[in-house]
């Protein structure tokens, strides 16, 4: 980072907000939500369980339709307020009964059967839709997706103004989009079931649940911060897990070779995260304490490359070595800015972006201190190189040639080849330790090339290490600078760890074991 003082039957729904006190009739706590309840006059009441160890919902619903003048079905809701992002996988279980049974996130003004709402949805059959009541009893209103069958849906609240963006998994967003709907300040947020068939139930199953509030608009980068969820994610299948909750800013895990622990900055200092406790200490850096989320592990996990802004240098970042465990720094870069990124597996060399005479290139340096080796020298930001598990080659980013790409070198710095290709902005390529993966971190066009600032909605990406073949979108995100900065995939290649944030103290209930 250059530091300145987003599964087969999947649902992901976004929807741009804080919880307030409940002003309906309170039913026990699920998860993350106040209540469940049957909207309208249904014959086969609903259910709904959560599953804290899987961090999974499992909603039962019946119901004649959610259309018309009126609606049935299950509903697990919560109240909110303002500007919101609510997020979730989904899956219709079992062959069903009816094509148009149906799934997704609704926001109603109440819990009428007649209510306004808007519900981003997606049916048995694949049709997928922005479907709203703009008034009490009014025709309900639809904007179909040309997109079918979509296995992510985000449906985002700013204002009156809600956006659906719907993918099949692994793809980009197409958009829909409603302007001027107004159900009120204080609404009921929640998935819902209905089986549009009022005399049997279909079953959903949701993970990757998300209730999130967003940066506000007069928001100050780099100088406030909002809350942050410490996540693992099964690359795979793309299952998420929240295992810690933090109301302060908390950024880059590393992920240690011994699968005990990982680590990462927080207001300057270190931390190291306990997997099996679920608990943070703080490392001891001695007088580093001004630390920012570039930060990387040897390959043998004995050391701990950071960077630390030296205060009586001009808060510049300088990179230092010191042991895993904790101990007194060994400075390592001569000059600064020196925002550290990756280490070679035999232990000889750092890697790392150098501002030097107003450019920002590639640098190596020996891990024991000494001159250093510009490896880049192209005009532009080169940042986030890191090493391949072989040491046959360093991945970066670099904006070289237009929009920020993802290149790969010789460990020399000879035969820069660009990899990717696209108009999206391609940060931070870490590479899996079998050699065969790169996951990025790509935000969308309205951000600079040349910034990853935080609290946007951002896709974590997989490709191969070759660069060949499209990159897929394996976890949709708000997050952006902090997310995933550093190395941080596990040992044997199946789970990343990462950030997202939310202005909440209401978060998803972590793992406890």
């Amino acid at each position: 980072m250059i530091l300145k003082t987003v599964c087969t039957g999947v649902l992901l729904v976004s929807i741009l907000t804080a919880s307030l006190p409940l002003l309906a009739q309170r039913s026990p706590m699920i998860g993350q939500f106040d209540g469940q309840a049957d909207v309208g006059n249904v014959k086969r009441p609903g259910s709904a369980t959560y599953d804290p160890a899987k961090q999974e919902y499992t909603i039962e619903g019946s119901g004649t339709n959610i259309w018309f003048d009126h609606d049935e079905f299950h509903f697990v809701w919560k109240r909110m307020k303002g500007d919101f992002i609510l997020q979730t996988n989904g899956q219709l279980l079992g062959k069903g009964v009816d094509p148009h049974r149906k799934l997704g996130w609704m926001v109603r003004s109440t819990l009428d059967s007649n209510s306004a709402h808007i519900n981003a949805v997606v049916h048995g059959d694949g049709l997928t839709s922005l479907q709203f009541r703009r008034t009490k009893a009014a025709t309900t209103e639809e904007l179909k997706s040309t997109l079918t069958a979509a296995d992510v849906v985000q449906l985002a609240r700013k204002g009156n103004t809600y956006t659906m963006s719907v993918a099949r998994n692994g793809e980009l967003f197409t958009t829909e989009q409603v302007t001027d709907l107004n159900l009120g300040d204080e609404v009921y947020v929640g998935l819902f079931v209905c089986s549009h068939n009022p005399a049997v139930s279909e079953k959903a199953l949701f993970h990757n649940v998300r209730i999130i509030v967003p940066a506000r608009d007069n928001f100050v980068p780099y100088r406030e911060y909002i809350g942050s969820d410490l996540e693992v994610m099964d690359v795979a299948t793309g299952h998420r897990k929240t295992i810690y909750h933090s109301p302060v800013s908390i950024q880059a895990p590393n992920w240690l070779p011994n699968n005990k622990a990982l680590i990462y900055n927080s207001n300057g200092k270190l931390y190291r995260f306990d997997l099996a406790k679920k608990k943070p200490t703080v490392i001891n850096s001695d007088f580093a304490i001004n630390n920012n989320n570039d930060h990387v592990l040897s390959f043998d996990g004995k050391q701990l490359g950071i960077s630390h802004q030296v205060k009586e240098e001009g808060n510049k970042s300088m990179v230092y070595t010191m042991p895993v465990g904790g101990g007194k720094p060994k400075r390592i870069t001569p000059v600064g800015h020196s925002y550290l990124h990756g280490w070679s597996p035999d232990g000889k060399s750092l890697i790392y972006t150098g501002q030097r005479n107003d450019e920002f290139d590639i640098y190596k340096i020996s891990s024991d201190g000494g001159p250093e080796t510009r490896l880049t020298t192209a005009k532009g930001l080169d940042d986030g190189s890191e090493y391949s598990p072989d040491g046959n080659y360093i991945y970066f980013n670099s904006t070289r040639s237009g929009t920020m790409q993802i290149w790969r070198m010789k460990p020399d710095g000879s035969d820069q080849v660009q990899l990717t290709n696209d108009a999206y902005n391609n940060w931070f390529p870490h590479i899996s330790p079998d050699g065969k993966w790169m996951t990025i971190l790509s935000f969308n066009k309205d951000v600079s090339p040349d910034d990853h600032p935080f609290y946007k909605h951002v896709y974590l990406r997989l490709l191969p290490v070759s660069g060949t073949g499209p990159a897929k979108v394996i976890a949709y995100i708000y997050g952006g600078q902090g997310t995933i900065n550093t190395p941080s995939w596990s040992p044997d290649s199946k789970q990343v760890a990462f950030i997202s944030n939310s202005d909440t103290t209401d978060p998803v209930p972590a793992v406890t074991k």
